[in-house]
């Protein structure tokens, strides 16, 4: 008889149109709406992405759906079936919905995995709080993958987009050993940093596992994306870098966004609007790598690690 073991892929959430805007931003803010002047700024940066704010949802979309297919596809365990469900911390369906529907499927057993490889209990472990919470109460034992920064999939797949990126930069006639590599990641409040908190140190552990095998010369860490709080958030941002760089009289850089697996606004506004408008007005070439989306290597990564948590689900160990 085969056994169903659900799948909570978890990811933050975007709108699934630019109308639902600011009901996601007031979930961001916790119930507190945002001011006129907010939202027209957060509507503009959706607006200043071609294709607005469809392809992001999609993109999720397709994830999910190509990690179930892998999960099948690859599965050795006959006697398993992988069922994935979605839940967003911001948007519909939320994390909490993921669950419930995996209830109302007759899901006994789940594993929960979040897309982003790198743990903060102020990141994944609060998607793992949110459907810990809801499990217990629908009577699922749930395990959950915290974090897979170091999965050799995941590091070849980064590694071969920046190997590509080098070599277009080499192809215009630059030095491939004088292209700035710059990893970057979502940035957190730096109180963090007191708790013991990993997500620095495996971000900095990424991107020197990618920098290896990429074979790159000059790189860098550097953070993005920080949220507009009164307290101080991890630092430098990419654009305070981008202009130390220049002072440096660095004139290629190669932005390497780490901590992100899919193009969402803080790619595609962040990085390839923001950033690249401050490289221009610096006469700086600016690169980004492509986002893993649904590249192959990725879901068997994200495969991998789901199976190996769905194992303790088999053995029946707390």
């Amino acid at each position: 008889m085969t056994t169903q073991i659900g799948v909570l892929v978890m990811s933050y959430g975007t709108p699934e149109s630019l109308e639902d805007v600011e009901s996601y931003y007031t979930h961001i803010r916790r119930g507190n709406p945002p001011s006129a002047e907010q939202l027209q700024e957060l509507r503009g940066r959706y607006e200043a992405i071609a294709g607005g704010v469809f392809p992001l949802r999609e993109n999720t979309n397709r994830q999910v759906e190509a990690l179930q297919d892998a999960l099948n596809q690859d599965n050795t365990d006959k006697d398993i079936e992988y069922v994935c469900f979605q839940g967003l911390k911001h948007a519909r369906p939320f994390i909490e919905d993921g669950v419930e529907r995996m209830a109302e499927s007759g899901i006994k057993q789940a594993v929960g995995v979040v897309l982003a490889p790198h743990y903060s209990v102020m990141s994944v472990g609060g998607y793992i709080k949110r459907a810990k919470e809801k499990a217990e109460i629908c009577g699922i034992q749930m395990e959950f993958v915290k974090s897979y920064h170091l999965h050799p999939q995941l590091i070849g797949a980064f590694s071969r987009r920046v190997s590509a990126r080098l070599d277009q930069f080499e192809e215009a006639g630059a030095n491939r050993q004088e292209v700035r590599v710059l990893f970057s990641a979502h940035s957190l409040p730096e109180r963090i940093l007191g708790m013991g908190d990993p997500y620095r140190e495996q971000l900095l552990e990424t991107s020197k596992a990618v920098a290896e095998q990429a074979g790159v010369a000059s790189w860098q860490f550097t953070w993005q994306s920080a949220g507009r709080t009164a307290e101080p958030w991890l630092g430098p941002d990419i654009l305070d870098t981008l202009r130390e760089l220049s002072k440096e009289q660095v004139e290629y850089v190669l932005s390497a966004p780490i901590g992100f697996v899919s193009d969402h606004l803080e790619v595609l506004y962040d990085l390839d609007i923001e950033a690249r408008d401050i490289a221009a007005e610096l006469d700086m070439r600016l690169m980004r790598i492509e986002s893993l989306n649904g590249d192959p290597a990725y879901m068997a990564a994200l495969s991998d690690v789901v199976r190996n948590r769905a194992g303790i689900l088999k053995a029946g160990r707390p």
